[in-house]
């Protein structure tokens, strides 16, 4: 008879599963309620419910499972554990707290579900305060508070809770195992790993893993020869460690002796010599593998990528029998890396499905290679197909907003950064500052850098140059010192940035003293871009003397850039001789270097020297020197306009060239005249003014102030430094229209307002 009754009870619950319809109807229990012979509910009715909550738990269906918990004419611990449990399961902690707090009674299970249910949700305070609370623990109960501690790091709370622990499983020493090595705390994890004999083979091959992650070796080796029984998982981490740490050697001997291999052994090997640059050698055991999967396939398409042998990644990634979104993304980003935009676009399109990886590489790919539109258009479009957008994403698209300085756009990317919650971190946040830097926003940075919660060195860096670059030499070195005091050691790209401010700020005194204190106070050698920084700030001084002094005295021989900080300098100055010994030094490293010829020309005009002017036009038609046109653009309603010297290409260039002309009367009769001495052709005066008229700067900042509302900045790009004309004239245009005027060109920004620079013409 018992047989025939569970199996009906079995029968019925399968039933209820198939045909939910067939549970007891309300009208159906309060019948059997009111009953004239009422009778009790047995255990197994109570089972049944019990087993019906739970499934439509199971299945989200959290309403049912109300329903039926309502309907129950008795309940049990269990029956509260189950609809707890569910609620718990689907993300419902508000709903599961409520039905604990009403329970006439809690066992030792409840308890435990919703203490675990709180780790779950991270609220480690109610996990704590049921703890305290419990009329009694098993070591289930120690267990999941140690398990939460250890998940969110509360490395020294767990260790308390285990020290208070009356009994202790193989559950409660793994689990503070694996905190002490997940968080790197490799000393702690042997102490602990010492106190004990009889550990499990996961914890031995968890202790080794913790130290290959730290690149200990020598201390995973000997855990792995202590090892009293070594299982796969044992082989292909120490493999793994060797073969990623540069000692391929060890790593194939060992492979060699490992009694088992499987498909992760085999891949192992062949990641190694892909990551020591030996690809043909792990083509060799590609070959060889007696198995593959999507790992062994796309470690060997990935070492063909490393080597730029996109041929071979090629003919491969035809071969391969089963292609993951991993194999798509390789060959995408090799092709993009290796300046085949056009393939890469061809992969991107042809792949069944996108994931943010395939976003960001493709992005990417187009913003290194100079397509920033297009960069920005993907970026629209993946959006608009849904994508959600990942910290690389952003990060992509806010480099390409950078490069092209469209500041609007990257001010909605920071828009829709905030939505996603990634403008806290650093490594979005960095990205964030350095376009507000390189767009003119140094306002917007400095904001976007006090909201970046954790600062890495990357920040602080970005923040100085940014202000450095900006013309605010002391806003910058504030910056320097705030870095100090929050205990963040400077390294030698931090000394580039305050040098740097230091010079173009006219700082030379401080910046003497930072750059022969700086290996004394932070251990930072001097190399060559510190010397430039120096020479730089030295030039600009008029300290020429100094300046080449620095030069002679260098450790090792100076590059092309720190004579070009000497040209510069010259030129300024109008030291010819010394311009021209640099120019000459310059041209035997960089032949190819048309900037250091037009500086060097400019200096000839100036001085009217008209034929050393044409000798150097000649000497860089003989050697196949381009001179890189000049050209200007600004955002407007995000599009970019552009425009080059005497452009007559823009659709409003009529409204630009009159407008020009009627600022031009007003300059002049604000005490403008043109330097004419800069034109590097020896005509009349007249031509010459008209020719610095209609330079590509002063047709974007007259295209700005017609088209950006007034109380806006006007932000003027420029790909050369801007000429000492456009300077002066772009003072008088921001007195007479009362507007803020920034300009970047290829040294630094300018911010032009109420007749002055914020350089105070020193650049």
């Amino acid at each position: 008879m018992r047989g025939r009754y569970r199996w009906r009870q079995l029968h019925s619950i399968k039933e209820l599963r198939t045909n939910p319809n067939s549970y007891p109807s309300k009208k159906t229990l309060t019948q059997r309620r009111h009953n004239d012979k009422p009778r009790p509910v047995g255990d197994s009715d109570i089972k049944q419910w019990n087993m019906a909550i739970s499934y439509y738990m199971r299945n989200s269906q959290l309403d049912s499972a109300l329903h039926f918990f309502n309907l129950m004419p008795r309940r049990s611990s269990v029956s509260y554990n189950a609809m707890i449990s569910g609620y718990l399961m689907n993300g419902r902690f508000d709903l599961a707290r409520n039905l604990f707090d009403e329970m006439p009674e809690r066992d030792l299970v409840s308890w435990n579900v919703m203490i675990s249910g709180c780790v779950r949700n991270n609220n480690l305070a109610a996990a704590r305060e049921l703890f305290e609370e419990m009329p009694e623990r098993d070591v289930v109960s120690w267990n999941a508070m140690l398990s939460g501690y250890a998940q969110n790091g509360c490395i020294d709370e767990a260790r308390k809770i285990f020290d208070r622990m009356p009994c202790k499983n193989s559950i409660s020493w793994n689990a503070l195992l694996a905190t002490y090595v997940h968080n790197g705390r490799m000393e702690e994890a042997c102490r602990l790993f010492e106190s004990k004999l009889d550990w499990d083979l996961v914890s031995w091959n968890c202790l080794m893993g913790g130290f290959v992650k730290k690149k200990m070796l020598v201390d995973a080796r000997r855990v792995f020869d202590r090892i009293p029984f070594r299982d796969k998982i044992s082989w292909n981490t120490i493999i793994t460690g060797y073969a990623q740490n540069g000692e391929i050697e060890e790593a194939r001997r060992l492979f060699n002796e490992s009694p088992v291999r499987d498909v992760f052994t085999w891949t192992a090997m062949v990641s190694g010599f892909v990551q020591n640059g030996l690809v043909d050698e792990a083509r060799e055991t590609f070959e060889q593998m007696p198995q593959k999967n999507a790992v062994s396939w796309n470690a060997m398409i990935a070492g063909y990528v490393q080597c730029k042998r996109m041929d071979m990644a090629r003919k491969l990634f035809d071969k391969m029998p089963f292609r993951d979104v991993t194999t798509w993304n390789t060959m995408i980003t090799g092709y993009a890396q290796s300046g085949e935009i056009a393939h890469a676009r061809d992969f991107f399109d042809r792949m069944p499905r996108h994931d943010p990886v395939s976003w960001a590489a493709m992005i990417a790919g187009y913003a290194q290679s100079g397509y920033s539109e297009e960069a920005l258009r993907l970026f629209v479009d993946m959006k608009r197909d849904g994508e959600r957008l990942n910290r690389s994403s952003f990060a992509c698209a806010l480099s390409t907003c950078a490069h092209i300085a469209a500041l609007e756009l990257g001010m909605q990317l920071h828009g829709r950064l905030v939505k996603a919650g990634y403008e806290s971190g650093s490594f979005v946040g960095n990205a964030l500052l350095l376009m507000y830097c390189k767009c003119g926003g140094i306002e917007e940075a400095c904001s976007a850098f006090e909201e970046i919660m954790e600062k890495d060195i990357v920040s602080w860096n970005t923040m100085i140059a940014g202000y450095a670059r900006h013309g605010f030499g002391k806003e910058a070195l504030k910056i320097f010192e705030s870095m100090k005091a929050a205990g963040v050691k400077p390294n030698d790209t931090t000394m580039v940035g305050v040098l740097s401010a230091c010079s173009h700020a006219g700082l030379v005194d401080r910046g003497m003293e930072y750059f022969y204190s700086m290996n004394q106070d932070y251990g930072i050698t001097a190399n060559s871009r510190h010397y430039t920084c120096m020479v730089d700030l030295l030039g600009r001084a008029g300290r020429l003397d100094e300046a080449q002094k620095l030069i002679r005295n260098m450790p090792f021989e100076p590059d092309a850039a720190t004579w070009g900080a000497l040209l510069g300098a010259s030129r300024i100055h109008g030291n010819t001789k010394l311009a021209e010994m640099a120019a000459e030094l310059i041209f035997e490293m960089e032949p190819e270097n048309a900037g250091m010829y037009v500086l060097l020309s400019n200096l000839y005009a100036a001085s009217g020297r008209w034929a050393d002017v044409s000798k150097m036009r000649l000497k860089m038609r003989d050697t196949g020197v381009k001179k890189v046109p000049g050209c200007s653009w600004l955002e407007v309603q995000n599009k970019i306009h552009t425009f080059s010297v005497g452009d007559s290409c823009h659709p409003d260039r009529d409204k630009i060239y009159a407008y020009l002309e009627e600022l031009d009367l007003k300059m002049k009769r604000e005490g403008y005249v043109s330097s004419i001495k800069l034109i590097l052709h020896d005509v009349d005066e007249e031509e010459k003014e008209h020719m610095l008229k209609y330079h590509s700067e002063k047709l974007a900042v007259a295209y700005g102030i017609l088209s950006i509302p007034a109380g806006r900045p006007i932000r003027v790009m420029k790909n050369l430094r801007v000429c000492e004309d456009c300077h002066n004239a772009i003072k008088y245009i921001s007195k007479i229209v009362g507007r803020l005027i920034i300009l970047r060109d290829s040294n630094r920004f300018h911010h032009f307002r109420e007749g002055s620079c914020s350089c105070g013409d020193y650049w």
